[in-house]
């Protein structure tokens, strides 16, 4: 039983027999000749064993100190940049150790009234402390006090940064403490890391990019806040690397240095340019049907761009929804020169100089008569096709009936194609002035490239979502085409090439999830797709998909847990109900009387006291326990639902970190000119 009750907030009684046999040992020692002047040689034996006795004893009464000095205070771990381990076949995840039913028992015990006095941090360290503190009205003690100040580096008793939470979390584990590595191959089963805001999320996910850019992989980090610590570190690490050819960066905040992207040009069925559009729209109530009808335009106007050799994109698709005649009479043109009559030209001319306004019908009053002359003619001649038949039914109809029905697109797509980021989005491919690439995610797998996206949530949060769930989509149909024919479709095949993992790393991840994201969380391991999700809490994925059963499945294609500080217990439970019940021990303090009747004795009443041990069922965790959690600190299920406590390591010194964010863009816009002229 002591291996599971060790208990050991308890006076160190080890010291004690310590004490005397190395008293013993020294007597032995010094006065063998005098102690047993036959046999000094056994005198000078026993004194050996004596001390080592001693030793033993000693040693254990300091784990027994050094034991309740970590629970109250961890001792610091920083790791520098250059120090970060990198592993070909596991991904670092800070220190920790496995946690069972001894680490459970231990965490009850400090719970103890009884047992908290020993967690007390003792007079010099409070005295340390009253000493700073007065200071700031005592000029005099300022000399002393710095000695005493928390990030003095004399002051032997200095705590922690303010990380707040249960320091025992950790601490009744800390001697287990070793690096802690999770297998490369569970990542295909994708991660999830909860945590609430300013806890560690940010300084996970620069641990986990930095070794996946030092591996050599395509890495993609959405982050909707556009963090610039993290964008700097990834830019440091890709300098380290010598990467920095393959880093682009997104950023809908900085359009000046940002590179361009079409978040529908590319698709696997033309379909999708229409779906990520209308996804953004509202879908409760009577807004599903003009969301119907929105993703009908889309697909008409798509279809048609399509059919003309030109890639969709938003300003072209908010050009032509409201104003369709013009893309009808270009598409109409192309097809009659390829499949109409001769004397096409001659005939939509003679239809044209004929239109009568009056005879129109209203929803074609005001209309171009070059428009309604190429309708009419198609009519007459029995021409079909199914791209102009879909500009046909959409040109005939009313002005104002169809303003209402996409009266919701419209200011969607008007804030996605205004102000700077509008020219992000809707790049002009044929525009030699603007040095700017075109992000493309293929070629970016291809090289296996490192990718920045900074979505500005905080300026425009819907054109932040917009832009993100289209990337995600994307990046869904970048993944079936990966799955069906690899990398290198449309290019020679290279000798011993390998495809690499795309390891997809997602801040915020509520405010990107869609219906697109499902299949690439169900099947985008089978291209190499490798999706961390950081968020606050369980219910954020509910809230941002708007089902329950859709968030049911994609928590279910999260596979490894990590989870840090949470707020709410709802949460805390994603975990904990995972978590098998596990033995503990108690310790009961008893008393008990017994009257003696027999008058023949001169006991009146006998009494004894005892500890009775009783062992119990309880939780593995407490939901209490994740939200006590330091900053910083996290539990893991690794290893199929193996349990871990994490800390993280602070960030260290790196010295390529740029200065801010003028080093960036002086980067970015170095290497658009010299890729323009290359």
């Amino acid at each position: 039983m002591s291996e599971y009750f060790d208990n050991r907030l308890r006076p160190a009684f080890e010291f004690f027999p310590a004490t005397v046999l190395g008293g013993t040992a020294l007597a032995l020692w010094q006065d063998a000749h005098w102690l047993l002047p036959i046999m000094p040689g056994v005198a000078t034996t026993m004194a050996g064993v004596f001390a080592s006795l001693a030793l033993w004893r000693f040693w254990q009464g300091l784990k027994i100190l050094r034991y309740r000095a970590n629970l109250r205070k961890l001792p610091r771990y920083v790791l520098d940049a250059d120090a970060i381990p990198v592993s070909k076949a596991k991904l670092f995840l800070g220190r920790g150790f496995r946690w069972d039913q001894r680490h459970s028992q231990r965490l009850i015990e400090t719970l103890d009234p009884a047992k908290r006095r020993w967690l007390d941090p003792g007079p010099l360290y409070r005295a340390a402390r009253s000493m700073e503190l007065s200071a700031e009205h005592r000029p005099w003690l300022a000399p002393l006090a710095r000695f005493t100040r928390r990030d003095s580096p004399w002051n032997p008793l200095r705590p922690l940064p303010p990380v707040g939470g249960n320091a025992c979390l950790h601490g009744v584990g800390l001697e287990d403490e070793r690096d802690v590595w999770m297998d490369l191959g569970d990542r295909v089963a994708h991660t999830l890391v909860l945590g609430t805001t300013r806890v560690g999320k940010t300084r996970l996910a620069e641990l986990l990019v930095a070794q996946d850019i030092r591996r050599g992989e395509t890495v993609i980090v959405f982050d909707p806040k556009g963090d610039l610590d993290l964008l700097g570190r990834m830019f440091a690490e890709c300098q380290r690397t010598g990467r920095l050819e393959q880093f682009h960066v997104f950023h809908l905040g900085y359009p000046e240095f940002s590179e361009r992207y079409n978040p529908v040009g590319e698709f696997g069925r033309i379909t999708e340019v229409a779906s990520r559009i209308a996804t953004q729209l509202p879908s409760e109530g009577n807004s599903a049907a003009f969301r119907e009808f929105a993703w009908r335009f889309t697909n008409i106007v798509s279809r048609a761009l399509v059919g003309l050799g030109r890639k969709p994109a938003y300003a072209d698709i908010a050009r032509y929804v409201t104003h369709i005649e013009p893309l009808l009479i270009e598409y109409h043109e192309l097809w009659f020169k390829a499949d109409g009559p001769s004397d096409w030209r001659e005939a939509v001319a003679n239809i044209a100089a004929n239109v009568n306004e009056k005879n129109l019908p209203m929803a074609l009053r005001g209309r171009d008569p070059r428009a309604i002359a190429m309708v009419r003619f198609a009519k007459e001649r029995n021409l079909y096709d199914p791209v102009a038949d879909g500009l046909r039914s959409a040109f005939e109809y009313d002005k104002t009936y169809f303003d209402k029905l996409t009266a919701s697109l419209l200011p969607l797509l008007e804030k996605l194609t205004s102000g700077r980021s509008g020219t992000l989005l809707t790049p002009v491919y044929s525009d030699l002035a603007d040095k700017r690439p075109v992000l493309d995610w293929m070629r970016v797998i291809r090289q296996r490239g490192v990718v920045y996206v900074g979505l500005d949530a905080l300026s425009d949060n819907e054109v932040a979502s917009a832009v993100g769930n289209s990337m995600f989509a994307d990046l869904t149909s970048v993944s079936g085409a990966l799955y069906k024919f690899g990398d290198t479709q449309g290019l020679p095949d290279v000798a011993g090439h390998q495809r690499g993992k795309v390891c997809i790393h997602a801040d915020e991840f509520n405010e990107l999830v869609g219906n697109e994201f499902i299949p690439l969380l169900n099947k985008g391991g089978g291209a190499g797709m490798q999706i961390t999700a950081y968020t606050q809490t369980a219910s954020d994925i509910e809230a941002g998909i708007g089902d329950k059963a859709k968030a049911g499945q994609i928590s279910g294609n999260l596979n490894t847990l990590i989870m840090m500080r949470v707020k709410n217990e709802e949460t805390a439970e994603f975990l904990t109900t995972q978590l098998p019940k596990v033995r503990v021990y108690t310790k009961l303090a008893e008393s008990r009387t017994t009257d003696d009747n027999d008058p023949e004795t001169a006991t009146d009443f006998t009494s004894a006291n005892s500890d009775r041990v009783t062992e119990v069922e309880a939780d593995m965790l407490q939901p209490a326990d994740l939200v006590q959690l330091p900053k910083g600190q996290a539990f893991a299920l690794l290893d199929g639902g193996r349990l871990y406590k994490l800390r993280l390591p602070l960030a260290g010194a790196d010295p390529l970190l740029p200065r801010g964010v003028e080093d960036i863009r002086a980067w970015a816009q170095s290497r658009y000119r010299s890729t323009r002229d290359g």
